[in-house]
């Protein structure tokens, strides 16, 4: 790649276009009226608003599963994988394409991470070589739904079943994605969990819920999520005989949602079909502008399901004008925010280091990591936002 680029037209970054972010939740007011309404009623913390979003969310997915809410989808991923035995010594094969939280889960568990290279047509995890990395010490599969696009569920629970090993869904970019049109989280998985943070499909600032079928695992994840009180706290609060007494039964952790993040996310439930609409819409502005461009677009969903969007990466390529990193820097300086997704966790010292990673055991992850760039997509973005983007994009790339 070379340095050089098109100038950028003269009516871009200047002062008087304010910054277009990488992100925006798209909160209206009937999130903030429940809001409102949660401060009003003296529940603040988990409570019936918590409920109400646990079962709406239920409902929503279908298929009988249970969903418990949990202040953060890495919490989530630590309940499940504590609820299905994870411990010291045990190995869960995951993606390097990940954030870290995906491997770090593990550790908390005093378990191995074992890191796999992802398939370079859809840019999640490669079924093959999680066949490769499987030893008497594994225990679980983490298979991660990367940018909103489904894993190979198929390839992944087959593997899963012939070795005895326990699957969990890392979907915290995956509302509403489907698989052969189910929707993610009514697989036969052990357990799912999804992320509500800020810049999610659904979003409620911090956030995330648990799901599954097996009614064993909710009980445990249930009690761990609030110091392994044998009680609801709901229950104990709300009754109106006297409730003070509750047992210990594991040292659990604090990872309860707030009445306030559930009456926010009550509301984009109901709403998160028209907002994928909107970024599915965006998508396909993008698509279209892109033709030609010395870039990669997004691996697309198979054919008939739903891919959620949560990001939108390209690869520039080989013959780009410039590269990632610069690209990124001139967007910055035409006002707008991009990202990347992601430094594979190989390239973490913490991950290199105690694992001995080298980049040649993640072929398909690097080459992808050096060229790509996550641009701006959220179902708030005008139309005026979706053709800055565009303009300044084309720009850089030469059209």
């Amino acid at each position: 790649m070379t340095a050089h680029a098109a100038p950028l037209p003269a009516n871009l970054g200047s002062a008087t276009r304010p910054f277009l972010p990488f992100a925006l939740p798209d909160i209206g007011e009937d999130e903030i009226r429940e809001v409102v309404d949660s401060l009003r009623s003296g529940w603040l913390t988990t409570g019936p608003k918590t409920r109400q979003f646990e079962s709406d969310f239920s409902t929503f997915l279908g298929d009988g599963v249970e969903a418990l809410a949990v202040n953060s989808a890495t919490a989530g991923l630590h309940l499940a994988l504590e609820a299905i035995g994870v411990g010291p010594g045990d190995e869960v094969i995951t993606t390097t394409h990940t954030f870290t939280a995906t491997a770090e889960v593990v550790r908390y568990l005093g378990g191995e991470p074992v890191l796999v290279d992802v398939d370079p047509d859809t840019l999640c995890i490669d079924v093959a070589a999680i066949e490769r990395a499987i030893t008497p010490r594994t225990k679980a599969v983490i298979p991660v739904h990367f940018a909103g696009r489904a894993a190979d569920m198929d390839g992944v629970l087959t593997l899963a079943r012939r070795h005895g090993l326990r699957v969990v869904e890392d979907a915290a970019h995956a509302i509403p994605t489907t698989y052969h049109g189910a929707r993610i989280g009514t697989l036969a998985s052990d357990v799912t969990v999804f992320s509500f943070y800020a810049n999610k499909t659904l979003a409620t600032g911090e956030g995330g819920m648990v799901v599954t079928r097996n009614s064993a695992i909710a009980a445990r994840c249930r009690v761990m999520r609030l110091h392994g009180i044998s009680r609801d706290s709901f229950d104990r609060y709300r009754s109106t005989t006297p409730s003070w007494r509750y047992e210990i039964i594991a040292p659990g952790f604090k990872y309860n949602l707030t009445d306030i993040a559930s009456a926010i996310g009550i509301h984009q439930l109901r709403r998160v079909e028209e907002m994928h609409a909107r970024r599915a819409a965006i998508v396909a502005q993008y698509d279209a502008a892109f033709v030609g461009l010395p870039c990669v677009p997004p691996p697309q969903p198979e054919p008939g399901d739903v891919h959620a969007w949560h990001l939108y990466v390209v690869q520039l390529g080989e013959d780009a004008p410039l590269g990632r990193d610069a690209f990124i820097q001139r967007m910055a300086e035409a006002g707008i925010g991009c990202s990347v997704h992601y430094i594979p966790l190989h390239r973490h010292p913490y991950w290199r280091e105690r694992y001995g990673l080298r980049e040649d055991q993640f072929p398909a992850a690097e080459r992808y990591f050096r060229g790509t760039v996550s641009l701006p997509l959220f179902s708030c973005m005008a139309d005026g936002d979706a053709e800055r983007v565009i303009e300044t994009t084309r720009s850089l790339l030469g059209a």
